[in-house]
């Protein structure tokens, strides 16, 4: 199919379901919560003025509820703790103008039986058994979101897709039924590659653990992990977010540099912003950071999408850029990571603009500068970070057709991510799921076409797609017209073929489990094929994960597997000119085990040996 070059999609950004905001009960009160702690916080939320920001959210947490039920199986409420039942504190926060959220866990008993905080440990607190009946009560209580855990389901070893869909099914009932939408929050820490499958179930999937357990002290290293664990953009899109859990900012223990740059690193990744802190107790500082009218405008951008890391020149000297809505416009955060202040760059190329000038905004102190030769250098202090808006002109992007659902003849210059603006028509009064699927291999994602308002009329919602260096093609349902796509150069990687296989070097179902070894697979483009070769020798996927020698391994057999760059030799890989990929700790090359050629085929390192499993090409 010949491409159609220039023509640009219908230049109607259709505005998707932004990502929710507000306040969770866990972080600050754990399970110590009653309707006047409840009350309190509601009160805070409107009075401090975070509620006129767009935080709305009030979500009470595990420990609302004892496990008792009546004979019919319906949720009964110890009117001691919650005067009026559960409709009480949720009319109340209605009342303020904001919407309700409550707690429960996919498994029979909550995370409160395993871990109580402070106790004693309650049975019976999880709805397994009675999804559709408890998502109903939720929903006639008048709660309009629902955290759904995972501590029993995970005891008892449920399967995590099938159950949340089940969940998701009641959820759609229970909304139906009462006329009230009921938000789904699905919390499986990451577990089980909840990006793989939870778009299209829920609007929110949890990506890792909790950022703070019970009774820690905050600190930049637990944002930095659940920042890091989040990085999933080709799952987060049209409505659906990718979510790297509540926010710590205004806690003790986190000082304003790292309040900032929590609440940066949210706001650029589109990540849900549920605040942790006691609203109570707020000083001028944590009220000045979240109420930033700029930088939430970032987190909630019509468009949707998520960052991703465009430039790493120095290691834990990281760039990240978000792609907002209109022309030319980008978010980017410079995250020094370091304990020394550096000069960082960002440059207009590596994040989808073309030539030299464009317009620079610091969001947090409001300084403007121009950009007159392609780049911006600022210093960022260390363990800070500095947050801008840049606008300029965007790169050349090309515009194919859809015919029979297909678009084929995509062409990339570079193997890496890019950004896909749909066209469509959707006449309904709801939005429309599609499929979409890349280059036939990749793990497909379900993509929302919310209502254009008539079948006539034409929009357009982007989402970020996994493209190979050269020829792609992807598959979209939902009757689109035209995708154009604009790649990202920042982003841009190879893919490592097998010589003998002719297979890629991956990471099984896009996985970002520490030690997860890697395989041979058909090569598709995906994420998990596409790695950077940095000036440090890495071979770095997702942007934060480096290939390792496990365990510093030098010996035969040791597997090779993804971990946490951390700059030791065991990650430092040589490209050599034979088609050889040596270690630099071990000298060892890197090996399709026992010459197997097969999907699956696990990657090691093995003395040299000149054999075609121990050669590689590079795309």
């Amino acid at each position: 199919m010949t491409p159609v070059l220039a023509a640009a999609v219908a230049q109607n950004q259709v505005k998707v379901p932004s990502a929710p905001m507000g306040w969770a009960s866990w972080n600050t009160f754990f399970e110590k919560i009653d309707h006047n702690v409840i009350k309190a916080q509601a009160d805070a939320l409107v009075s401090s003025g975070l509620a006129a920001t767009g935080y709305r959210y009030v979500n009470i947490d595990s420990g609302w509820w004892k496990g008792t039920r009546d004979a019919s199986g319906n949720i009964t409420i110890d009117e001691s703790q919650w005067p009026g039942g559960m409709k009480a504190i949720a009319d109340y926060i209605h009342g303020k103008g904001l919407k309700a959220g409550i707690y429960t866990d996919a498994g029979k008993n909550g995370c409160g039986y395993y871990f109580p905080t402070p106790g004693p440990p309650h049975a019976g607190t999880g709805s397994e058994g009675h999804y559709d009946q408890d998502m109903l009560q939720f929903s006639r209580w008048g709660f309009d979101y629902v955290k759904v855990d995972w501590c029993g389901a995970d005891v008892e070893k449920l399967d995590a897709p099938s159950t949340y869909q089940a969940l998701s099914d009641a959820v759609t009932k229970a909304s139906a039924a009462t006329g009230r939408e009921l938000v789904l929050s699905i919390c499986e820490w990451g577990k089980n590659d909840p990006w793989n499958w939870a778009p299209g179930m829920a609007p929110l999937w949890r990506t890792g653990t909790d950022i703070i357990f019970a009774h820690e002290t905050p600190s930049i290293d637990m944002v930095y992990e659940n920042f890091d664990k989040n990085q999933r953009p080709t799952a987060q899109h049209t409505g659906y977010y990718n979510d790297p859990d509540m926010m710590m900012v205004g806690m003790p223990g986190l000082s304003t540099a790292a309040s900032r740059v929590h609440m940066s690193l949210w706001a650029v990744g589109g990540s849900p912003m549920l605040l942790g802190n006691d609203l109570t107790r707020m000083d001028a500082g944590t009220i000045s950071v979240l109420t930033n009218r700029d930088v939430v405008a970032v987190g909630q951008d019509p468009r949707g999408l998520p960052a991703v890391e465009v430039a790493e020149d120095v290691r834990d000297q990281q760039v990240y850029a978000k792609v907002l809505s209109g022309n030319g416009r980008r978010a980017v955060a410079l995250l020094n990571r370091t304990s020394s202040a550096a000069t960082m760059t960002v440059r207009l190329a590596d994040l989808g603009l073309s030539g030299r000038l464009a317009a620079v905004r610091d969001l947090w102190t409001g300084a403007a500068t121009p950009i007159t030769n392609g780049s911006h250098s600022v210093t960022v202090p260390a363990g800070d970070a500095v947050m801008l808006s840049v606008a300029g002109v965007e790169a050349e992007a090309t515009t194919y057709p859809v015919e029979n659902s297909r678009v084929t003849g995509i062409n990339a210059k570079a193997g890496g991510l890019a950004v896909a603006t749909i066209e469509y028509a959707n006449g309904d009064r709801v939005a429309r799921k599609a499929a979409l699927q890349v280059n036939g291999g990749q793990i497909p994602t379900t993509v929302a076409l919310p209502p254009t308002g008539s079948a006539q009329t034409k929009g357009t919602v982007s989402v970020i797609v996994s493209l190979a260096k050269g020829a792609n093609s992807l598959t979209l349902s939902g009757n689109p017209t035209a995708v154009e796509v604009r790649e990202l150069p920042g982003t841009a990687g190879i893919e490592i073929i097998g010589a003998q296989s002719g297979r890629c070097v991956d990471i099984n179902r896009n996985t970002i489990t520490n030690g997860t070894q890697a395989q041979l697979w058909d090569c598709n483009g995906g994420e998990a094929q596409t790695l950077a070769y940095t000036a440090r020798k890495e071979l770095v996927l997702y942007g934060n994960k480096c290939l390792d020698a496990w365990d510093h391994g030098t010996t035969n057999g040791t597997k090779v597997a993804i971990y946490e760059c951390t700059g030791g030799t065991n990650q430092q890989w040589n490209l050599n000119a034979d088609g050889t990929i040596t270690g630099v700790q071990s000298g060892l090359c890197l090996d399709a085990y026992n010459a197997g050629t097969a999907n699956g085929t696990k990657l090691v390192l093995w003395s040299c040996n000149s054999a075609n499993n121990q050669k590689w090409t590079r795309n």
